[in-house]
């Protein structure tokens, strides 16, 4: 894997990433990740926190297996739009090695640096929350997605901002050597084992290992994605392909909870998400989190969290966020 480094870069969007894909290397055995620092000259490369980072190497010929685009006030600036001759060295090379490049991945605003090479035309891509409006501005042409905390779209993958990059590589790392991996290493970094990629950047992650057993799992991404559906065990049972008894069954002794539970957890946490970013009233809430009505959230929010909807706006709403990178 390749990571290009540049002035004005958002560290946790290398190191994040970089630290779960090493500690995959190390679960797996050896069996698993080369990751090479590069940049347009070696050396030492200004972060924007002040952190320095350094490119052991200059830029690449290629082939490439993963190039991963980090983010950062660096990336925003590299490339402005227009014709191909404003392009700055970084953009003009990543355009160059795309074509010999298995997969293309960017973290937070790296997508800017994949708009500007021309790598994201007609297709799905997010970025940070914050920065999202602006990427869409400065390329039309891209699908911008801005609520995902990661997007793929066949061999280009992009992820929302900050701690997003780590669920991107460990879905990255899930695909390329497994689920179990993928769960020691969220283990070794106590992070979220699931949070799926359709997971709204606002929803706090409900810890939950992904099942083994692959319609399992594609249940629990479903649940994550779409916490607003229709998550009836009979619905969720058809949307996976198996029988209702079958998939509460497998469900329950898979992932250690029954799947309405599961459901509730998952949609306790998209409500507290949207109760913390404010602006919508709590039966708004409710309808968006899936309760259908606000004394069904008023139940669950009891039930799991001791307090009631209402006093949890009040404490939480309106806290101040990080600048996005």
């Amino acid at each position: 894997m390749v990571v290009p480094l540049f002035d004005g870069i958002q560290p946790l969007d290398v190191v994040g990433p970089h630290e779960v894909l090493r500690i995959a290397t190390y679960v797996a055995g050896g069996r698993g990740y080369d990751v090479e620092l590069v940049g347009v000259r070696p050396g030492p490369v200004r972060s924007e926190t002040g952190l320095d980072l350094v490119a052991r190497s200059g830029l690449p010929a290629g082939p490439i297996d993963t190039l991963l685009v980090p983010g950062g006030g660096g990336a925003r600036r590299q490339g402005p739009p227009g014709s191909r001759g404003n392009e700055t060295e970084l953009v003009s090379w990543i355009r160059h090695v795309a074509p010999q490049t298995r997969r293309l991945v960017s973290v937070c605003t790296g997508a800017f640096l994949l708009a500007a090479a021309g790598l994201l035309r007609g297709e799905p891509a997010t970025t940070h929350w914050r920065w999202a409006e602006r990427l869409s501005e400065e390329h039309p042409e891209v699908d911008v997605q801005p609520d995902p905390i990661y997007v793929r779209s066949g061999r280009i993958w992009s992820s929302a901002g900050v701690t997003a990059g780590m669920d991107l590589a460990l879905a990255l790392v899930e695909e390329d050597l497994g689920p179990d991996v993928a769960q020691s290493v969220a283990r070794e970094l106590v992070l979220p084992v699931r949070r799926a990629g359709g997971q709204s950047q606002y929803a706090s992650p409900v810890w939950a290992p992904p099942a083994p057993r692959p319609s399992v799992r594609a249940a629990q991404d479903i649940v994550h994605a779409e916490p607003a559906a229709d998550l009836r065990v009979p619905v969720l049972a058809a949307r996976v392909g198996m029988s209702e008894r079958h998939f509460a069954r497998e469900f329950t002794r898979l992932v250690g909870t029954p799947p309405g539970v599961y459901v509730e957890r998952v949609r306790v946490e998209a409500a507290r998400g949207l109760l913390e970013s404010g602006g919508l009233t709590v039966t708004a809430v409710a309808s968006r989190a899936g309760f259908g009505s606000a004394e069904t959230m008023r139940r669950a929010f009891l039930r799991r969290l001791g307090v009631a909807p209402d006093h949890y706006r009040r404490r939480f709403a309106g806290r101040p966020g990080i600048a996005g990178s």
